[in-house]
């Protein structure tokens, strides 16, 4: 392993998925460094879902190999690949309605430590789960719902609530899908502050159809389109690119 490929948190080599005759993900080839946040950015239909998909073991690859630091989790199951270091959010809200805010926390706590429902040792007594809980609820600004149903919050707030249920299970590697899709500008800019912070120190890779969130927090995109990696580079360099300006960001762009 030379030195570069130590400084890469994520690594996907040659990754293909066709479903039957339909090829979606087409021979693509990305390097997430550590510590890095990198976005992958394209068109409705670019195959970005996918692509997280085939990261977080949902879908299996048709060809290709993907690395979470220096060790090959493609063919592992999701749970594997968490306990691996990668957890992910999803883009539609995926918490638990009817358990409190503090329990849907609680969960990925538990999983991150193995630990499980004891008759003889209440889940309540669990001291150290539920401080580390506590943390996270602290973390991401819901200690003041703790005891609410996590269906009763606000949109942004379960936005909120999932982010810390992928950073529950003490992954180092995260992947949000459109975190800040269908938000308000003012729930936007406390959602990228809010992940800025809670992914201090960790790798993001995240999917993101707003291009000020993307801009303003990543310190590298790439442009997926028709299942390709069209460009890869700094914000900066990628809203000068002529040919992703034409396949993707058009006339905004200029």
């Amino acid at each position: 392993m030379t030195a570069i490929e130590t400084l890469n948190a994520l690594k996907l080599t040659g990754v293909d998925k066709s479903f039957g005759s339909l090829s979606v993900i087409k021979g693509v080839e990305l390097s997430v460094r550590k510590g890095h946040r990198h976005a992958v950015i394209g068109p409705n239909g670019a195959g970005k879902s996918t692509l997280f998909n085939l990261i977080s073991g949902m879908f299996p690859l048709t060809a290709g190999e993907i690395e979470l630091n220096g060790q090959r989790i493609s063919g592992l199951a999701p749970h594997k690949i968490n306990r691996a270091g990668l957890s992910r959010s999803f883009q539609i809200t995926n918490i638990f309605h009817k358990m409190s805010v503090f329990e849907n926390l609680r969960i990925g706590v538990l999983a991150k430590h193995g630990s499980r429902f004891d008759l003889l040792r209440p889940i309540s007594r669990m001291r150290s789960i539920n401080e580390e809980t506590g943390r996270i609820l602290d973390l991401v600004g819901l200690s003041v719902r703790s005891g609410h149903l996590a269906g009763d919050l606000s949109y942004s707030e379960q936005r909120a609530l999932e982010i810390g249920m992928t950073l529950s299970t003490g992954a180092e590697v995260i992947l949000l899908d459109e975190p800040t899709a269908g938000m308000s500008r003012e729930e936007t800019a406390q959602a990228v502050e809010l992940i800025r912070k809670v992914t201090e120190g960790k790798t993001l890779l995240m999917v993101e159809h707003d291009m000020s969130v993307v801009f303003s927090l990543c310190d590298r995109v790439s442009v997926l389109v028709y299942g390709s990696i069209l460009a890869t580079d700094t914000p900066a360099e990628i809203s000068k690119n002529s040919a992703v300006q034409q396949a993707y960001l058009g006339e905004d762009a200029a």
